[in-house]
């Protein structure tokens, strides 16, 4: 029977690396499976790592994330589970070693050029491998997981012996060459058309604006850099201006899909704009449609760059931000909770004031966890408490996520949250009856899924009335009781 190239790979690495684990192993094998065809596509997209990696007594999973230490931080968050991060982390960096070391024996040698042609021939078991969120993460680290792919091969060929593999190469490597001369001469007779030929094409196919974004770090060094745009030659010239600008060899993770416009507004002073930046800490800059956005830990940072980016812009609208204080904002959401219901007249219990209370708070989830935070407990405590008291009160618990990841995991999800409350409700007394739970998903945000903030509002739980004698749902929200239906 033919055994899957990363099925193999998996169940190899988990073994040595999980031998005498007894803590999280249900997620820590979850994270390997998830890290294993991301690492190999970063190998297989850098081959330098290879050898870079062969040299190194115990490599680190900061060296497969090279510099965007942002990117590693959301991936790490991705696939933790319930486990703490710094124990997922040990675990992946663990688990470089011997998925080199597996790749060495079935390459036959531990060149890096044949463990390359290894990944290559096998790269469609790889991509298949990969979860459908990490095709972002790759795009950010500037890998194209398709790259290398052989399709010309069966992905089993690899378990063949080593010297009739040796021996069979010769000829897929001459069928590549050729069709490689033959996709050149196409794409050089498709470009030779003119501009006007080309354009309306690129206007029709584009949906999302062109997208630049950039992070500094704690000494103004680059941390995190994208940018999505359907015109490969301005990429080229924006990343080389980037590497330039902060003496960074790796760049930005660039996307050139032609679902994105073909030009930025006022391009022509983004590399004006970059120097600005050059050594300032702790920035975010956001280039997206007609908004440009700066954000800084220092308002005086933020002010001084802003002084200096303002007269070369002539159609972007800058704003300004500062980064959200997450704490802050659910202990005020908390405390506004709190006294709202405690302003309840327990002889005059209604089911709307008790769903207004509770949408005051802020229900923030660890990543992929649906375990109720500890600090939101108490005001689910209170309102249990009223329920009890006021049977014909009914409320639906709403789940939401933001729009990072897999749509059908986050539907998911924020059902799996949803009823977290639902039952924690429950077990304080509530009458099952009077409670049920749904989850949307990412389908409904509040806020713009492209920032920090927005994604922290649309990641929310809601709280909805149903009156049992007219059918009609009400809506609590900022603007106050609004009929749904």
């Amino acid at each position: 029977m033919n055994v899957d190239f990363m099925d193999l790979l998996k169940q190899n690495v988990s073994a040595i690396v999980l031998e005498g684990d007894t803590q999280h192993l249900l997620e820590k094998n979850q994270a390997i499976q998830s890290f294993l065809p991301i690492l190999l596509s970063v190998l297989k997209s850098k081959s330098e790592l290879i050898s870079a990696f062969q040299q190194q007594l115990n490599p680190r999973l900061n060296d497969a994330f090279a510099s965007h230490i942002g990117l590693k931080q959301q991936f790490l968050e991705q696939v933790r589970g319930s486990a703490p991060t710094d124990e997922i982390e040990s675990t992946l960096s663990r688990s470089i070693t011997p998925a080199l070391a597996f790749l060495t024996t079935e390459a036959g040698s531990s060149e890096p050029e044949a463990i390359l042609h290894l990944l290559q021939v096998n790269a469609a078991s790889i991509n298949n491998a990969l979860p459908e969120w990490a095709r972002a993460l790759l795009s950010g680290l500037g890998v194209n997981p398709l790259q290398g792919q052989a399709t010309h091969v069966s992905p089993t060929s690899v378990y063949s012996s080593k010297s009739e593999e040796k021996r069979s190469f010769l000829l897929p490597v001459f069928a590549l060459i050729i069709l490689a001369a033959l996709f050149a001469f196409i794409f050089r007779t498709c470009t030779d058309k003119t501009d006007s030929e080309i354009t309306p094409a690129n206007n029709v196919s584009a949906s999302q604006p062109a997208k630049f974004q950039i992070t500094t770090g704690a000494t103004g060094d680059l941390v995190t850099c994208q940018i999505l745009s359907g015109n490969a030659s301005y990429v080229e010239i924006l990343q080389k201006e980037v590497k330039q600008t902060f003496n960074n060899s790796i760049g930005c993770g660039v996307d050139t899909q032609n679902i994105y416009h073909t030009a930025f507004i006022d391009q022509d002073v983004i590399p004006s704009v970059l120097r600005t930046l050059k050594g300032v800490p702790n920035v975010n800059l956001t280039w997206l449609g007609d908004q440009l956005s700066i954000q800084a830990n220092d308002p005086a940072n933020a002010a001084k760059i802003v002084d200096q980016i303002k007269p070369l812009l002539r159609d972007m609208k800058l704003t300004t931000q500062q980064p959200l204080d997450v704490n802050r904002a659910i202990d005020t959401s908390i405390s506004d909770a709190e006294r709202a219901l405690a302003e309840i007249n327990p002889a005059q219990i209604r089911a709307l004031d008790v769903a207004t209370a509770l949408n005051l708070q802020i229900i923030n989830f660890d990543t992929a966890s649906s375990t109720v935070p500890d600090a939101n407990k108490s005001i689910l405590d209170q309102a249990a408490a009223l329920m009890q008291k006021a049977p014909q009160a009914k409320l639906t618990v709403i789940g939401h996520t933001d729009a990072t990841g897999d749509a059908s995991i986050n539907k998911t999800l924020s059902q799996n949250r949803a009823q977290a409350v639902v039952d924690y409700l429950i077990f304080k007394g509530v009458d099952p009856a009077q409670l049920r739970a749904i989850g949307y998903g990412q389908e409904k945000p509040i806020a713009d899924n492209q920032t920090t903030e927005g994604k922290f509002k649309n990641r929310r739980i809601e709280f909805e009335v149903l009156n049992t004698d007219t059918g009609v749902v009400r809506e609590i929200g900022e603007s106050g009781v609004e009929k749904v239906n």
